[in-house]
């Protein structure tokens, strides 16, 4: 069966393993509310959770990554019913009761260790967030809401990726072929960012980001509903709701934090949009005015123009080997830890060129299971991504219940001539989801509720982006990154441009990000809006980002990451800050510092969600940043080098 389990050797299986899972979870509730207050009640809480996550988690994947569509479904149908159990879970009375009763005895919250303690009250969170403390009806609101809304972030969310039709006519004939024919139309399926005909991607911007209607009210309706859900609960806006228990704390610092960046972002925005323009007038004379659809395109002109990166180049000294080469011996410097091929059971995999690691710690032993699901075929989701597919746990026979998670990637297949070959980007998005792995192997906590990345969103990316900065350096690079032909070594110089070719035009990607951000803020803050989202976003493109608004588009349509990331947007930029002030503090001096990396794992990685995040920071920096300290280290980011500047001058 998939993943080992036996019941998923066909789709009719989830159906089992959902029975099983909400058996368990009856009996649970039982012993929960039968149970006297004590760590024994965090002990039932934390395997109720686990009972349906178990399920949950492992649906979540398959449903998205699945090739067979009746396994797809049958994921689907799995994740809805286990959310409606969780969603009635959280407004159980008698269940929160006896969490209530544990909370309220101070004796014993006072014998517990802290981080007991800290799932304890986060379990509470979750019944409060949920309506726990309203009466009948109003609870049955909150359930109904939160239904609803799981529905409309479904539908929004296939919505921001559906193609827009146009009469084929309407266009230049000489622009047509960049486009899918559909009988008398043309189908518009992205942006087409980095086609170098202008009109191309004039058309391609305007057509897929034409308003449609239906996607509009449903956003309308999300937004709407995720307000009233908040209020129902006590909270003023979905901004303040989401953002407890974060790094942020509330939506006042996240705004303060976008503001100051913003502000310190502004002239070197302004100086990057002019060599954009100018780069736009010497290749396009007549059309010199900068739009939306020429920042992707120009930046990387520029970039290709000043530090001649060429992908092809960089491929041949990056195969899919040599990197996962790189990657072992990191961790096993950092961390003593080394990554094993296992083998696969038949029916265990859902694709037979996905691949098994066993993570072992050279003391500990094993850790835990990374899937790696790395290549290309049909209909696979595009996004690189990490997901946890069972969390760790000490269980009740006191064995440790080991992690397993899936990391998706999108890289060519091998051809008969060469190997896999990974361009830069595809090395450090590699880079980059081994960090979320390895938070997950190590966030070794005893709760399965706060284990490995089940952690507040803005710290959740702290180790996959510090990953990047490993992934940067030279000294890292070098060991690994080798010709697969020749085995000549990637040139200093060549990794040195790499790297400051990713600071051209920066400061004007970092402002669409901080525009991201806002607008995301200003979208779940006070309600009813002031204007339609639209003029929302027209009002703050100008202000956070500079290029014009263009008429008849809807940018805000195509944000899907409204949906999982609702309120939450500024995460990225947050947890880059972290990463950039641990790399600079800890790691710049010597990537491979083992008690560096002991310290990381100790204060950062080890803890997973079971200690507030501003004091895993706190732990590692030995000082609380403010949001001055965020904002510096991200434009300090920014800066040339001047080694590199001189050399390649």
């Amino acid at each position: 069966g998939l993943f080992g389990v036996p019941e998923l050797s066909c789709p009719e299986g989830f159906q089992e393993a959902q029975d099983k899972a909400l058996q368990e979870s009856e009996q649970l509730v039982q012993k929960a509310c039968s149970t006297p207050p004590g760590p024994e009640i965090v002990m039932i809480f934390d395997q109720l959770s686990d009972a349906l996550c178990r399920v949950a988690d492992l649906a979540d994947f398959v449903k998205i990554a699945h090739p067979d569509c009746a396994f797809r479904e049958a994921a689907e149908e799995a994740c809805r019913n286990i959310g409606t159990m969780v969603e009635k879970l959280n407004t159980d009375v008698e269940l929160c009761k006896s969490l209530r009763q544990l909370l309220a005895d101070k004796a014993v919250m006072g014998s517990l260790d802290p981080e007991t303690r800290r799932v304890a009250e986060l379990f509470m969170f979750d019944f409060e967030i949920s309506g726990i403390h309203l009466d009948e009806e109003k609870r049955k609101k909150a359930v109904n809401l939160n239904i609803r809304i799981l529905d409309l972030c479904n539908e929004f969310l296939a919505g921001t990726h559906l193609p827009n039709k146009i009469d084929k006519h309407v266009l230049p004939e000489h622009i047509r072929y960049s486009f899918t024919t559909d009988g008398n139309y043309l189908q518009v399926a992205g942006l087409h960012a980095d086609c170098p005909d202008d009109l191309v991607r004039e058309a391609a911007y305007k057509i897929f980001l034409y308003p449609n209607a239906e996607q509009l009210s449903r956003l309308e309706e999300l937004l709407a509903s995720r307000n009233s859900l908040a209020q129902l609960v006590g909270y003023s806006t979905f901004a303040h709701r989401a953002l407890q228990g974060t790094m942020a704390k509330n939506p006042e610092t996240v705004t303060q934090f976008l503001e100051k960046l913003s502000d310190q972002l502004s002239q070197r925005t302004q100086k990057d949009f002019e060599m954009m323009t100018k780069m736009k007038m010497k290749l396009k004379p007549p059309n010199s005015k900068l739009m939306p659809w020429d920042h992707p395109y120009y930046s990387g002109v520029l970039r290709a123009e000043r530090y001649n990166i060429d992908p092809g180049l960089y491929c041949p000294f990056f195969s899919l080997g040599a990197c996962m080469e790189g990657l072992n011996s990191l961790f096993s410097r950092l961390l003593g830890i080394s990554l094993y091929a296992e083998q696969i059971q038949r029916g265990e995999v859902w694709s037979e060129d996905v691949r098994k690691l066993a993570v072992v710690h050279e003391n500990e032993g094993l850790l835990g299971y990374i899937y790696c699901d790395f290549f290309q075929r049909p209909n696979k989701p595009h996004q690189d991504c990490h997901f946890t597919v069972r969390g760790g746990r000490l269980r009740e026979d006191g064995e440790y219940q080991l992690p397993v998670v899936v990391l998706m990637l999108s890289l060519p297949h091998s051809t008969r001539n060469a190997p896999t070959l990974l361009s830069p980007g595809m090395m450090e998005n590699l880079f980059h989801e081994m960090g979320h792995a390895m938070h997950s192997m190590l966030g070794r906590t005893r709760y399965q509720h706060v284990t490995g990345t089940r952690c507040p969103t803005d710290f959740a990316e702290v180790p996959s982006i510090l990953m990047e900065y490993f992934a940067n350096d030279y000294r890292v690079v070098n060991q690994f990154a080798r010709h697969y032909k020749t085995g000549q070594p990637l040139p200093k110089n060549m990794v040195s441009r790499l790297c400051e070719s990713k600071k051209v035009c920066a400061a004007a990607d970092m402002q669409l990000q901080v525009f991201y951000a806002v607008l995301d803020q200003i979208y779940h803050g006070k309600h009813p809006l002031k204007r339609s989202t639209t003029e929302i976003l027209k009002e703050t493109q100008e202000k956070f980002y500079g290029l014009p608004y263009v008429p008849n588009t809807a940018w805000q349509l195509r944000f899907s990451h409204l949906v999982g990331y609702g309120a939450k947007y500024y995460s990225y930029l947050m947890s880059r800050a972290v990463a950039s002030m641990v790399w600079k503090q800890c790691f710049a001096q010597d990537p491979f510092d083992r008690a560096m990396g002991e310290r990381y794992r100790r204060e950062m990685l080890a803890h997973g969600g079971g200690k507030e995040p501003i004091l895993m920071v706190q732990g590692m920096l030995q000082k609380s940043p403010s949001v001055e300290d965020f904002v510096d280290a991200l434009v300090s980011d920014l800066d040339q080098d001047f080694e590199t500047f001189i050399m390649d001058s």
